[in-house]
C-alpha cells in the first residue's frame, strides 16, 4: 500500500458518530462540495490532494473519490453511517443521496404491490421508447443500505439510469427494514416482488420472459437469495442476476474487510451495525443461505449472474468468492472488478470520474445480457 488520504486517521474515539449540530454543517458543506466536484478538473483535484495517491492491491483509487473521501475525513466523518440512532441514520443518507442529481428524465410512477405482511411500495421506472417494438425486459431492484437504511429515493437515480441506458423497465422494491422487521423479512418482501413480477409484467408492456432480480450491497444479497428461493422452489428463474458490490457472507472474515475496515466509505463499524441490527430477534444464523447466499450447499442451477466489485470496497473479496463459487457450479458469470472505486460506486456516477466509467460500463452489459433473452 503506498500513499494516503490527505487527512489524519480518524481514530475510534473521534469516529463517534456526530451529533445533530455537526450533521447540519456537514449537510451545509457537502451540498456545495458534491454540487462542484463534477465540474473541477481532476488536475484541480489532484493539486487540492497534494498530488498524493492511494494504491492499494495495484489499484490506485479514483481521484474524484479521493477528494470525496478526503472531505469526509475532514469534516470529522468516517463512515456511511451517521448515527447508531436509527431513524438519524436514514434520514442522513436520504438527505445526502437527494444531494446528487442524477439528471436523468424517464417516466416514474409510484405504487404498491402485495407483500408477505401488507402492500409494498415500489417505484415503477419506464423507457422512453417502450411502447415501440417489441416487449422490454423488467429489472426487479432492491436497494442497498445494510438492510437498515435507503429506500426508494436514495437510490432513484440509479435506477432512473439502469432504465434510461439499459432500456429496461425498473420494478424498485421498498422492502422492510431492520431491526423493526429482522431477517428474514427482507428476503421474504424481495421474493414475494420478485414473484409477482413475473406473474404481472406483461401487464405494464415488460416481458414475462425476461425478468431479471438486481441490486446493491444488501440488495445484492435479496438479489442472490431470491433467485437461489427461485430455484429452490421450481419457480421461473430470473433472466439474470444483477448483483452490484453484493454482501454474500456474514460469517467471514476476508482480507479486503481487514484492508479497507477504516476510510473507504463503508468501514468494518458500518458493517457491524448493519450485522446486529439485520440479525437481532432473528431466528437466523449468520451461516443461513438466506443471509449468506455464499454458504449455500449448492449454487448450481441458478440464474446467470452479473458480479461486479470495487478495487476498495471491504466486500471487494466476498463479491469475488461468489463470483468464482457461482462459476465453478456450472453458472453463467460476468465478474468484473473495477480497481479504482469504493463500496457504492454506482450511487457516486452523477460525480463523474471512475464511478461514472464504472457504472456506464456496467448499464452497457445488462443492456447486452438482457437483449440476448
Amino acid at each position: 500500500m503506498t500513499g494516503s488520504l490527505p487527512a489524519a486517521p480518524v481514530t475510534h474515539a473521534e469516529a463517534d458518530r456526530p451529533g445533530a449540530a455537526r450533521l447540519a454543517v456537514l449537510n451545509a458543506s457537502s451540498r456545495v462540495m458534491l454540487r462542484l466536484l463534477p465540474h473541477l478538473p481532476d488536475a484541480v483535484k489532484r493539486l487540492l490532494l497534494g498530488r498524493r495517491t492511494v494504491t492499494v492491491d495495484g489499484n490506485t483509487l479514483d481521484t474524484t473519490l479521493q477528494f470525496m473521501l478526503a472531505a469526509q475525513r475532514s469534516a470529522g466523518v468516517n463512515g456511511l453511517v451517521a448515527s447508531s440512532d436509527v431513524a438519524v441514520a436514514r434520514s442522513q443518507l436520504q438527505k445526502l443521496s437527494s444531494m446528487i442529481d442524477s439528471g436523468v428524465a424517464v417516466d416514474v410512477k409510484n405504487g404498491s404491490i402485495p407483500g408477505p405482511a401488507g402492500p409494498l411500495p415500489v417505484r415503477r421506472y419506464t423507457p422512453a421508447d417502450a411502447a415501440a417494438g417489441e416487449p422490454r425486459p423488467l429489472l426487479v431492484f432492491f436497494h442497498g443500505g445494510g438492510f437498515v437504511v435507503g429506500d426508494l429515493d436514495t437510490h432513484d437515480g440509479l435506477c432512473r439510469l439502469l432504465c434510461r441506458d439499459a432500456g429496461v423497465h425498473v420494478l424498485a422494491v421498498d422492502y422492510r427494514l431492520a431491526p423493526e422487521h429482522p431477517a428474514p423479512a427482507a428476503v421474504d418482501d424481495c421474493y414475494a416482488a420478485y414473484r409477482w413480477a413475473v406473474e404481472h409484467a406483461a401487464e405494464f408492456g415488460a416481458d414475462p420472459a425476461r425478468v431479471a432480480v438486481g441490486g446493491d450491497s444488501a440488495g445484492g444479497n435479496l438479489a442472490a437469495v431470491a433467485s437461489q428461493l427461485a430455484r429452490n422452489d421450481g419457480f421461473a428463474l430470473p433472466a439474470l442476476q444483477l448483483l452490484l458490490y453484493p454482501v454474500t457472507d456474514f460469517a467471514s472474515d476476508t482480507r479486503s474487510k481487514t484492508l479497507f475496515a477504516d476510510g473507504y466509505f463503508l468501514t468494518k463499524k458500518d458493517m457491524d451495525w448493519f450485522r446486529d441490527n439485520y440479525l437481532a430477534g432473528s431466528a437466523l444464523d449468520v451461516d443461513d443461505p438466506r443471509v449468506s447466499p455464499l454458504l449455500a450447499e449448492d449454487l448450481s442451477g441458478l440464474p446467470p449472474a452479473m458480479v461486479l466489485t470495487g478495487g476498495f470496497d471491504p466486500l471487494r473479496d466476498e463479491g469475488n468468492q461468489y463470483a468464482e463459487a457461482l462459476a465453478a457450479a456450472g453458472v453463467a458469470v460476468d465478474h468484473r472488478q473495477f480497481g479504482p472505486v469504493v463500496h457504492a460506486f454506482a450511487n457516486f456516477f452523477p460525480l463523474g470520474g471512475a464511478s461514472a466509467t464504472a457504472t456506464a460500463e456496467v448499464v452497457s452489459a445488462l443492456r447486452s445480457h438482457l437483449s440476448r433473452g
